[in-house]
């Protein structure tokens, strides 16, 4: 199945179809070529997401884990493979009921953007549509620094039966790098796999 990135999208995060135990997703670069693997491990009471350069899992890239059990407002600290962090992702728990949020904060611990669900009105209408409003109109998030200063656009794909979002990123920012949005992407998407 062709990927089919837009101009300007590096990545595509795609959710294996058939897994046993967690959850696992490939990323593709704009090629198309596999250029990392994420698992996410299964019956742990804190959610710990894993990303390596390929699926035999032998290069560790970066570790996503949250803080806490309970992840209705969730703080998930992003650290590369050898313990350093790169920042931490939190979910807005109340307001990400009706429109999903989330904050971004670099390493020492200071607000640094935002991903925010593109339309509040849309976020609503799926939410109570059971999947129908996702088919005709797909989620959008957009990562935000800088007084909505936009970094990077996350786009979910119109497919009922793989999740998909792809990753373009439109800006640099000294506080936020490729792998933190990266990480949002795959937090979404593991988070919002659970969910379905």
């Amino acid at each position: 199945m062709p990927l089919n990135p837009r101009p300007g999208e590096q990545y595509t995060i795609r959710r294996k179809f058939i897994t046993l135990f967690g959850a696992s997703f490939h990323i593709y670069g704009p090629d198309g070529q596999v250029v990392g693997y994420c698992r996410q491990k299964a019956f742990k009471l804190r959610e710990d997401i894993r990303l390596f350069t390929d699926e035999s899992r032998s290069t560790e890239i970066l570790v996503m884990k949250a803080r806490q059990i309970i992840d209705f407002g969730a703080t998930y600290d992003v650290t590369l493979s050898g313990g350093r962090s790169i920042g931490s992702l939190r979910r807005k728990g109340f307001k990400s009921l009706l429109r999903d949020s989330w904050m971004i904060f670099s390493a020492s611990g200071a607000e640094v953007g935002r991903v925010q669900e593109e339309s509040g009105g849309l976020a609503i209408l799926r939410r109570l549509s059971d999947g129908l409003v996702s088919l005709i109109s797909p989620q959008t998030f957009h990562v935000e620094c800088d007084q909505g200063r936009r970094i990077a656009t996350l786009r979910s794909h119109r497919n009922p039966f793989v999740h998909r979002i792809s990753v373009a990123i439109h800006a640099d920012h000294p506080d936020l790098d490729e792998l933190m949005v990266l990480a949002s992407g795959i937090l979404l998407a593991a988070i919002d796999g659970r969910q379905s």
